[in-house]
């Protein structure tokens, strides 16, 4: 089998690289914050993912080991949402004068919350000019607002058996959507901005099915183009 090198940017929890790593791949993690309690310090990269998006491929994991990988064949990133989704678009809203739109631009707004906005939008566009043959990038549903470029794919983890439902939109690069495990997927609840725990949470099921699906179509479409 072939074994793909797979940086999961933006990710403490190790979800999906831990998936990728149940199949045999060379999957590591990055973010600013260290990988969870009890989690896998030797397969986490505690820093700015920014360099590796750009290419770099020599790094020292959490626990001080160095590596080199040749290149990253996939990157999935996960850039902060908090200024992005939709049900952000409320904290623009100026508390006396609201906000609206005048040529192009937001006026009467929050500016200290816009100026987040447009730095969240420069590393979601960045991590989606990502330099690795094949690319995702996942967020919510963003707020037109953003500006950002219409998603391609999108997914809900009651697709994968949880009893969970929330869209997670994805724009992808040499890759195909998602496909569903369940015809009929049953739910008990949305997740919401509520529900604290669950909202930046990648889903067990929903990881190991992105894992198995993105790198067996990668590795098919390596051997197809006999790379």
């Amino acid at each position: 089998m072939r074994i793909l090198n797979v940086l999961i940017a933006c990710e403490e929890s190790q979800a999906e690289c831990e998936a990728f790593r149940a199949l045999g791949h060379n999957a590591f993690s990055c973010d600013i914050q260290p990988c969870r309690p009890k989690g896998h310090p030797e397969w986490h990269i505690h820093e700015d993912v920014r360099p590796y998006l750009h290419g770099q491929t020599d790094f020292v994991t959490q626990n001080g080991q160095p590596h080199h990988v040749k290149q990253w064949h996939l990157i999935v990133a996960h850039p902060p949402c908090t200024y992005l989704c939709r049900v952000s678009l409320i904290h623009i809203w100026h508390p006396v004068t609201g906000w609206a739109w005048f040529n192009g631009k937001i006026v009467n707004c929050n500016v200290e919350r816009v100026e987040a906005m447009e730095k969240a939008r420069q590393f979601f566009l960045e991590c989606l000019e990502a330099n690795a043959p094949y690319v995702a990038v996942e967020n919510p549903i963003p707020m037109k607002a953003a500006r950002l470029p219409k998603p391609n794919a999108f997914a809900c983890p009651s697709w994968f058996g949880v009893k969970y439902t929330k869209k997670t939109c994805y724009w992808l690069k040499n890759l195909p959507p998602l496909f569903a495990q369940l015809e009929n997927p049953k739910t008990k609840c949305f997740v919401t901005s509520s529900r604290g725990k669950y909202r930046s949470r990648t889903f067990k099921p929903l990881a190991e099915a992105l894992a198995k699906q993105w790198s067996d179509y990668i590795i098919n479409d390596l051997k197809t183009k006999q790379l």
